[in-house]
């Protein structure tokens, strides 16, 4: 069974890397052996199943040839954590 994104911007971010991958015509894992991020992460990221940290996001965008800012651009915030009833609240 297909796991959805844990949110919009996820799903966005994953979209704008796997595309990025295949204009260089790359694969995830020549993506792995650029940046140090694990191809099987990468695959999760790219589905919008994983939140990247920034240190991750920086060296996926220098590994893609792309400055950061194009890669998050314009991304929609997530949820709050009272609009998400499906996780439990931080305190």
């Amino acid at each position: 069974m297909a796991k959805e994104p844990i949110f919009e911007a996820a799903a966005i971010l994953g979209a704008r890397i796997k595309a990025q991958r295949a204009v260089l015509g790359i694969s995830q894992e020549q993506l792995d052996a650029r940046t140090g991020v694990h191809w099987s992460y990468l695959g999760q990221v790219e589905r919008g199943l994983r939140n990247p940290s920034l240190r991750n996001l920086l060296r996926l965008a220098e590994g893609l040839e792309l400055d950061l800012g194009v890669l998050v651009a314009n991304l929609p915030a997530p949820p709050a954590p009272d609009e998400n009833p499906d996780r439990p609240r931080r305190r």
